[in-house]
């Protein structure tokens, strides 16, 4: 593959990416509006946004078992035509109910775009630029998270959220049809002849277990800052305001830079390498944050986008350099423990919150960043 041409599948592994992810969060800095308009509670709102959620952890196993039985672009065709169009029905409906009846249905086919094209990916491309291609595929899903949540509630005032699903539905397809028409052929599906080892297989592997183990720790962090951040910066001494708070979470896009850089880096020192290197940046910015400095809390946020995304790229692309086969099953996988380290974290870190403040969030994210800074010095004395 040419340099061009190279660039141009960047290109469209980036802009499937994001544009999947748009779809996810875009209902959620408008719950409030929602709320009112529909008369009910937040929790009921908030399905807007957890039924999404619950649809991709339902179908990314089995998504992934049919990317490796069957070429990727017609899975692809399909997840982006029924995507695109549950966000013009989402624009249409005056119905709650159906409301979050279309978001889970999104959810359901959103593994698709995402969890199909990294199995092509993996198949389809040489080990050096796999890991290249891999971090731009991890900086699509932070530009498509952020995306999300501004396209809801400020490129599209919030009273006018209807408009921002009929965005994202011209956004969707508008990359689903260009990643029909210029995804290099899938040549590597071979693996519908082979005898069906299933996810027992995968996860009886040592190897690609320390993978998922490193995907469910940094997320487990990576949420669990995030999700009680506000609580820290609107309480003393800070007493923060809602504005700023919100700005606090532009550090974000430092992942979109984080993953193309880490796939260098993995290229150059290792995967192993680089997610040790991820986990001591992200302990050292964990650490930062006890200082009671709005600047230091916005450099330790950007340290922790750093750190976290260049773990999930160096392990995601870890993970696709051992597989030989079941490559849909296995990154499906690697999905799910992403999701699940993330509500643990939530969960978990809720306890230590109470008990403890932010000091006991920011210990607990340290004990659990031992599991990539182990894995990946591991990693790095194997070679990996």
């Amino acid at each position: 593959m040419t340099a061009p041409r190279f660039l141009g599948l960047q290109g469209l592994v980036f802009a499937l990416v994001a544009a999947a992810l748009t779809t996810v969060y875009i209902t959620q800095p408008v719950l409030p509006v929602l709320r009112q308009e529909f008369g009910v509670s937040a929790s009921l709102a908030s399905l807007t946004v957890s039924a999404v959620i619950l649809g991709i952890a339902l179908a990314n196993l089995p998504f992934g078992t049919l990317a490796d039985r069957y070429p990727v672009r017609p899975l692809i065709m399909l997840g982006g035509l029924v995507v695109a169009a549950c966000s013009l029905f989402c624009a249409a409906t005056g119905s709650l109910s159906l409301l979050v009846g279309a978001r889970f249905i999104q959810g359901l086919f959103i593994p698709a775009l995402t969890t199909c094209l990294a199995a092509y990916l993996s198949r389809s491309l040489p080990v050096e630029r796999l890991n290249v291609v891999m971090g731009s595929y991890v900086s699509a899903t932070v530009v498509g998270g952020l995306g999300g949540r501004l396209l809801g509630g400020w490129i599209h005032p919030p009273l006018h959220w209807r408009y921002a699903f009929v965005s994202a539905a011209i956004l969707v397809l508008a990359a689903t049809l260009a990643a029909i028409r210029w995804l290099p052929q899938d040549e590597g599906v071979a693996e519908a002849a082979r005898p069906a080892a299933g996810f027992r297989h995968l996860l009886g592997r040592r190897d690609l277990r320390q993978n998922y183990l490193v995907t469910f720790g940094t997320m487990f962090v990576f949420a669990s800052l995030f999700n009680y951040l506000p609580f820290y910066l609107a309480g003393p001494p800070f007493h923060a305001s809602t504005h700023l708070i919100t700005l606090m979470y532009l550090s974000y896009l430092v992942g979109i830079l984080t993953g193309p850089m880490a796939g260098w880096l993995s290229n150059r020192f290792g995967n192993g390498g680089t997610m040790a290197l991820g986990a001591a940046t992200f302990a050292l910015a964990i650490l930062l944050t006890f200082i009671h400095s709005i600047l230091a809390i916005l450099a330790a946020l950007a340290l922790v986008c750093a750190g976290h995304f260049s773990i999930h790229a160096a392990a995601v692309g870890s993970l696709n350099r051992k597989l030989t086969a079941q490559r849909g099953q296995a990154n499906s996988l690697y999905v799910l423990f992403y999701y699940l380290g993330g509500a643990a974290g939530i969960s978990a870190s809720g306890y230590a919150y109470t008990l403890a403040g932010w000091p006991g969030v920011g210990a607990l994210g340290i004990v659990m960043l031992s599991l990539p800074l182990v894995i990946g010095l591991k990693e790095r004395r194997e070679g990996a």
